[in-house]
């Protein structure tokens, strides 16, 4: 897993209300809270994303799309598993036809 977060969810909501209601520039909002402008950027755009999903009805909730991910990448396994094997089972049928 990650490290910890280093800032409290609840801050990085109120600078998130910020940048979006102050009108100021991200990167002015960030220099006067202290904080990066980059991860003032990530906050921000997290947030566009999750408003966007949850604006659409037909959209995955956090957890689907990490069981999605995690379902992907096992199911990719398993296709270099069964062409390991299928590759094997031709070497060891040459094998013994001989």
């Amino acid at each position: 897993m990650g490290r910890p977060a280093k800032y409290p969810e609840e801050f990085r909501r109120e600078a998130v209300q910020l940048v979006k209601s102050s009108g100021r520039p991200a990167a002015e909002v960030a220099r006067s809270l202290e904080i990066a402008e980059a991860t003032l950027w990530n906050w921000v755009k997290a947030d566009r994303e999750r408003a966007a999903r949850d604006a659409d009805p037909e959209a995955l909730s956090e957890s689907e799309r990490a069981e999605l991910r995690r379902l992907r990448k096992e199911s990719a396994q398993l296709r270099v598993d069964n062409e390991i094997l299928r590759k094997a089972a031709a070497y060891f049928a040459r094998e013994t036809n001989r």
